[in-house]
């Protein structure tokens, strides 16, 4: 299938949001969860190389992005999650928004996201935003066919659909609130618009 048109060629930028309350939940979390949670992480590809995430939603296949559960974090972190989320997306107008992918990226000093494309047909239709929740001057993301320095606080989409890549050659952690978007209302050539499915299956 082709990729949603809606996309963004390039960056985004969506605005800034509050994730004060959220950042600092986040910078909490003990060692040895972010170690046990990135362990069991539904989303490896060997183009993240050692980056750490936590992951609180994900989709059930690589072809249907209608189709997502939660995981046990999800629960704890909803509260924080939501409104940065909704405050990011706010400018698409959305009536019933979906979030199918949601997770923390967790990138250590000198750590690197190698140059690729998100190539799933899942990926292919959600918006993908990032919030920076932390990083630092040297923190670079290439976005074929340019660099950027995204600031911690302000939402972006990033086109996944063009090469991409990142890394941090600073002295601190660079890590991100990710989440994937898609309108269920939005037709997608070939196919029905999608209803609103009404379970999320948790784990």
């Amino acid at each position: 299938m082709q990729p949603n048109p809606r996309k963004t060629k390039s960056v985004r930028m969506l605005g800034r949001v509050d994730v004060a309350a959220l950042k600092k939940a986040v910078l909490a979390i003990p060692e040895d969860v972010w170690e046990r949670e990135n362990a069991s992480k539904p989303n490896r590809f060997d183009a993240l190389d050692r980056t750490h995430h936590i992951v609180f939603r994900f989709v059930k296949n690589a072809t249907d992005w209608t189709a997502y559960y939660d995981l046990p974090m999800w629960k704890e972190f909803r509260p924080l999650l939501e409104p940065v989320m909704n405050e990011a997306v706010a400018d698409y107008r959305y009536a019933r928004g979906e979030f199918p992918r949601i997770m923390l990226a967790r990138m250590a000093p000198g750590g690197v996201i190698l140059p690729h494309m998100d190539s799933s047909p899942v990926a292919r239709w959600p918006h993908k935003i990032h919030v920076p929740l932390e990083t630092n001057d040297r923190v670079t993301f290439f976005v074929d066919p340019g660099h950027y320095r995204l600031a911690e606080g302000e939402a972006y989409e990033l086109n996944n659909m063009g090469t991409h890549a990142v890394r941090n050659e600073g002295t601190t952690n660079r890590i991100h609130l990710i989440f994937e978007y898609f309108d269920p209302d939005q037709p997608v050539p070939g196919m029905a618009a999608f209803p609103l499915r009404s379970g999320r299956t948790p784990v």
